[in-house]
């Protein structure tokens, strides 16, 4: 009975009530499935198993033709941009994220690809961050970009500091960075919130080379206007995906990808199916 009762515990916790018909000593229990939940097990599934089959693929016969993303095909020509003029990269993750957020995540993986290439470029790296946990973990990747690209003396060129929690002091130190060093490229990835226009018309006003990306959709359109590229939402997601070169990432992405190619096809017939109910066209079709 005690099993039993722990079965229906653990099928309830999933979304699958249990009906018991009461009895005088033992209680049968009928199993009632919510239906109408079925097609979001199904899509789920379903893009489970795109995934898993996609990443055994792309491991199996290389990396696939992915999508291009323009921001991250100018980064190696804002890196340089800056190393001509001398001046500074500054790596802003934003205000409103802290180490425990996807984004802030998919943000250090670019990190340590800016970084490497930076060393490489012996160009110098700034990454003033609100968050003390930010600015150790971006200490870290820093100095492994370094030691990855073979020239670990180049960290003495790179400041991940801790500035402070407050928003807007936050913001008004960052402003003050790019007034100072008139830096060549700042990058703006992560999540943003009230700052996101401060920083990004500081940016521009500079003369550097902006390239943004947020999943905040409130911010973005700041970023669309103020910067010279932006990753939309997922794409932050996307490029730290194919920076990473991770076959289940990659896989994963590519898995996305078609997966929205058919989720279009099915909306566009679904439209399509719904207009000739609406007009009556069965007698026209069959003419």
């Amino acid at each position: 009975m005690r099993r039993r009762l722990r079965v229906l515990t653990a099928l309830s916790l999933c979304g699958i009530p249990a009906v018991a018909m009461a009895g005088p000593r033992d209680v049968i229990p009928a199993l009632a499935v919510q239906t109408q939940r079925l097609p979001e097990l199904i899509a789920i599934v379903l893009v489970i198993a795109a995934a898993f089959v996609a990443g055994r693929l792309v491991k199996r016969r290389g990396a696939p033709a992915l999508r291009p993303l323009p921001p991250l095909d100018a980064l190696p020509d804002a890196i340089g941009r800056a190393t001509e003029t001398g001046t500074p990269v500054v790596y802003i993750t934003g205000w409103g994220g802290d180490m425990g957020r996807p984004t802030t995540m998919a943000s250090m993986q670019i990190l340590s690809h800016v970084a490497r290439q930076s060393a490489q470029y012996n160009c110098r790296l700034l990454f003033p961050s609100h968050d003390p946990v930010i600015a150790q973990v971006a200490d870290d990747t820093i100095t492994q970009a370094a030691s990855l690209a073979g020239r670990p003396e180049w960290k003495a060129l790179t400041a991940a500091t801790f500035v402070t929690q407050s928003q807007f002091g936050y913001a008004a130190a960052i402003e003050g960075i790019v007034a100072r060093e008139h830096p060549g490229a700042v990058l703006l990835l992560g999540t943003f919130e009230g700052e996101a226009l401060i920083l990004a018309e500081a940016a521009h006003r500079s003369g550097a080379v902006t390239i943004a990306g947020t999943d905040s959709t409130i911010q973005l359109s700041f970023f669309l206007v103020a910067c010279d590229y932006t990753l939309i939402g997922e794409e932050v997601f996307a490029a730290s995906g194919v920076l990473s070169g991770d076959a289940r990432a990659l896989g994963a992405l590519w898995a996305q990808d078609w997966l929205k190619y058919l989720a279009l096809a099915l909306l566009l017939c679904g439209a399509l199916v719904l207009w000739l109910a609406a007009y009556d066209a069965g007698p026209w079709l069959a003419k």
